[in-house]
């Protein structure tokens, strides 16, 4: 059970200086946030035949409400995903969890936006790139920081 809270509370962490390096990020560039968390989610819930309850501005709510849970989701997700992987005595290095935590949370955050055809990563210029995998940069060092401390 340990491993299961201590990767949650890691992933939490992760999730949260993801978020703080992408608002600075959309504060600094004053650009736009990304709707493709909504779109995806509208676009699962189609294909897996769930009616996302509401109308109108109910709806547009709800939608703006669950969309977010996805991400927290992918990164709760692999906070104990290496939780589990170490308990299991997987025990790579530093630089290694590090890029393991980074491409396991862009899987899971754009793997489903992409084969749902929300979006496309090769058709991104640098900017996007850039937007995308500094956060995901964030999240790897303090989920993999988090754990390193969970363990002593």
């Amino acid at each position: 059970m340990r491993p299961l809270l201590y990767g949650a509370a890691a992933g939490a962490a992760g999730t949260t200086a993801l978020n703080i390096v992408s608002y600075a990020d959309m504060a600094f560039r004053g650009r736009a946030a990304s709707n493709t968390p909504e779109v995806t989610l509208r676009r699962l819930a189609e294909k897996l035949h769930v009616r996302i309850p509401g109308e109108g501005a109910t709806l547009e709510n709800r939608v703006a409400g669950l969309a977010p849970m996805t991400g927290f989701a992918a990164g709760l997700g692999m906070g104990v995903a290496l939780a589990v992987a170490r308990s299991a005595g997987w025990r790579p290095s530093t630089a290694v969890q590090y890029t393991a935590a980074s491409i396991g949370a862009l899987i899971g955050t754009n793997g489903p936006m992409t084969v749902l055809g929300v979006t496309d990563p090769r058709t991104w210029a640098a900017s996007d790139w850039v937007s995308d995998v500094v956060p995901h940069l964030a999240y790897a060092w303090v989920t993999v920081g988090v754990l390193d401390g969970l363990d002593r």
